[in-house]
């Protein structure tokens, strides 16, 4: 069986093999279409080749087959016979036979329609087979290349922040057209690439519902037997992708009717609407999602592509479980019943956690399919997108690393009663890192060397007092702990707290007045930013 990762070898254009200057092959009768392409090359001496020929080939024939004083009706019948096995076009070798080429078997192949080629006298049969497959390895080290670079572009594109609409992109650049990412109710809920007319559009939709599985919460898809209009032009499914069916009752315009049993639901279609080709894959999370493409031409390796893009995309819109589903579920309940959260932990997964805060680069606010590949790429699926931030809790052993395209801010490990410091240990992780442009930030663990020095009641008697008189405003708190922890730089400040420079100026001078202190003063400073690592 092929490998369904690699692209078959594509066909090569028979102007390319007319361009070869060592064969010397020339054109004397049929179209001069640039479509037309060869599979392979044949070479028979039959009267009839068409019990030998599969379609596609360039026939090679010398012309020993023609009998003495053959007439007209011996060359029509002939060419009528390669062009309906499928042939591609006729090499018809000048010598040792025949000094020219027949001009009723011109006639003929001009009339059929099928590219006549006469292959001169110093260019053997042999050769030009040489040079048709030496020109097929090229085609296929290029559609390798091109897919190769197409999967480690989308490869990157699931890594964004804004991963959907980032692997849609690639997928519609690559094959030159539209991809659409239908949601489990039919709607469509990204796209990327040029928009189809409105018929293309339709056929697209039309077509994800042939594949798209029942899912939970959601109508069942009509049976076979429910009334159900076709979708135009020609449909293909089958549960690999590959074509099923196709024969001579086809209606017209058409290769093919639908051959899939809607019952069981192909993993993929295809139909052809107003010249395009229109692709559907259901995405293999079981949850409805399906993706469509539309472009004006399907080249040998778009099907991979195409399949790779459905892989990234299941993982990206399917739920990422970190214990059981039912784990989760029993311990949020346990949580809204009133259990604590040391109770909870376990079925989580872990006692101690990292709480993980991340902001998106050049985005105002992260969406849920983003907040889920960030939680996938830290590998926990416990996430939260609180507005502009996305929170994680990630078990303690797993390492936190950086996640191209965010900034992150980590906390210290914490067991469940202190998660809340932890949130809060992130946030102010992840401001700092913003403000000094750092993709990852980690809280520090270590205790300073003053800390320990002093009893903690003490310690925590000291900074209430000292901090009393602007306690009562959390923005100047925040203010100031920030400014502190950024060495008094204005700037940095107001990146990391989101407001102006000119605001923080004036909730330092405010700080100063309540405080009643010189906050130029390093001692003063050392003072107070211990005072408020003990809030």
């Amino acid at each position: 069986m092929p490998d369904p990762t690699v692209p078959p070898t594509p066909p090569v254009a028979l102007d390319a093999l007319l361009a070869r200057a060592d064969l010397g092959l020339r054109r004397i009768a049929g179209p001069a279409d640039p479509a037309v392409v060869v599979h392979w090359a044949h070479t028979s001496e039959m009267a009839d080749p068409y019990p030998y020929l599969l379609g596609g080939e360039l026939l090679l024939s010398a012309g020993v087959h023609i009998p003495d004083g053959a007439g007209a009706g011996y060359f029509d019948a002939y060419v009528s016979r390669i062009v309906a096995a499928g042939g591609a076009a006729l090499g018809f070798g000048v010598a040792p036979v025949h000094d020219t080429v027949p001009g009723a078997l011109v006639e003929a192949c001009e009339m059929h329609g099928l590219p006549l080629l006469e292959v001169p006298p110093r260019t053997t049969f042999s050769a030009v087979a040489r040079a048709l497959w030496q020109l097929m390895a090229q085609a296929r080290t290029a559609e390798l290349r091109r897919v190769t670079e197409a999967q480690q572009s989308l490869a990157t594109a699931a890594a964004r922040p804004d991963p959907v609409p980032a692997v849609l992109q690639q997928l519609a650049r690559r094959l030159g057209g539209r991809a659409v990412l239908y949601g489990p109710e039919g709607t469509e809920i990204a796209g990327a690439g040029p928009e189809p007319g409105e018929e293309v559009r339709t056929a697209l939709a039309k077509l994800a519902e042939v594949v798209r599985p029942p899912s939970p919460g959601h109508p069942r898809t009509p049976s076979p037997e429910d009334p159900r209009p076709p979708s135009p032009g020609h449909t293909r499914a089958s549960s690999s992708g590959h074509r099923v069916g196709s024969g001579p009752d086809a209606p017209a315009g058409s290769s093919s009717d639908l051959h899939a049993d809607l019952a069981a639901r192909p993993s993929s279609a295809s139909d052809t609407v107003a010249g395009v080709r229109l692709v559907a894959h259901a995405l293999g999370n079981g949850e409805g999602f399906v993706l469509g493409s539309a472009a004006p031409q399907r080249d040998a390796g778009d099907h991979t592509i195409a399949s790779v893009a459905a892989v990234l995309l299941s993982l990206l819109t399917g739920e990422r479980h970190g214990g059981s589903g039912a784990d989760r579920s029993s311990a949020l309940v346990r949580l809204l019943l009133g259990a604590a959260p040391s109770e909870v932990a376990p079925l989580l997964g872990g006692d101690r956690w990292r709480v993980v805060r991340g902001r998106p680069d050049g985005r105002a606010a992260p969406d849920p399919v983003a907040a889920s590949a960030l939680g996938a790429a830290l590998g926990s699926s416990l996430v939260d997108v609180a507005g502009e931030v996305v929170r994680v809790l990630v078990p303690d052993g797993r390492t936190v690393e950086r996640v191209p395209g965010w900034t992150l801010g980590v906390s210290a490990a914490a067991a469940p009663r202190d998660w809340p410091a932890a949130d809060a240990q992130a946030s102010r992780a992840l401001a700092r890192a913003r403000a000094t442009r750092t993709p990852l930030l980690r809280h520090g663990d270590r205790p300073t060397a003053l800390t320990d020095l002093v009893p903690p009641a003490e310690a925590d008697a000291h900074a209430r007092a000292l901090l009393a008189p602007v306690e009562q405003s959390p923005a100047l708190v925040d203010t100031l702990r920030t400014w502190l922890s950024l060495h008094g730089s204005w700037d940095r400040t107001a990146v990391a707290l989101d407001v102006h420079r000119n605001t923080v100026r004036q909730r330092i001078a405010r700080c100063a007045a309540l405080l009643d202190t010189d906050l130029d003063d390093p001692d003063v400073r050392m003072e107070l930013w211990f005072a408020l690592r003990r809030t």
